[in-house]
């Protein structure tokens, strides 16, 4: 059984602050020697379409179960010390950051794989639904990408872990 360590999951429909959320979780535990984050922004193109506008929706409750189980299994996987993933719902425009992920470790190693593990999950099977809306007034669900699918199919084998060479800096 993995130790506890804070994990805060937090999906909000207000604008994100980046720069508060890095610094707000920077801020703790000495033995941290590692922090990766990831801010992922609304782009105003997809699949070659001009993109106006997104709405994100979710279903509370079950979304942040989700989440918190997949964060309890990068904790299993990796030793860390904090996680904390923040994401948006509503609607956003070009530019808008979306999520926020920040995973704490003693060594970069384990912070920047449990960083995409968290990512990779999030982009195929957490909970939300995005519908874009194009330049010209069309709208559309989006799913995920095979691309995204085919990284996430990297963390499914028998070596769990799937440490990058560098775990130990």
């Amino acid at each position: 059984m993995a130790p506890t360590i804070p994990v805060t999951i937090e999906i909000t429909a207000e604008p994100l602050d980046l720069a508060r959320e890095t610094a707000a979780f920077q801020a703790g535990d000495p033995a941290t020697g590692a922090v990766a984050t990831f801010a992922g922004l609304m782009r105003d193109s997809n699949e070659g379409d001009r993109v106006a506008a997104m709405t994100l929706e979710h279903y509370p409750g079950m979304t942040e179960k989700a989440l918190k189980r997949i964060s309890d299994e990068a904790v299993e996987r990796w030793s860390l010390l904090g996680i904390r993933i923040v994401h948006r719902v509503g609607d956003l425009r070009p530019t808008d950051p979306i999520v926020f992920v920040a995973v704490a470790s003693a060594h970069r190693g384990d912070a920047f794989a449990a960083c995409e593990f968290l990512m990779d999950y999030l982009k195929t099977q957490a909970p939300f639904w995005k519908r874009e809306t194009l330049v010209g007034g069309t709208d559309r669900w989006v799913g995920a990408r095979d691309s995204d699918a085919q990284a996430a199919e990297r963390w499914a084998g028998d070596d769990r872990k799937a440490t990058r060479p560098d775990a130990a800096d």
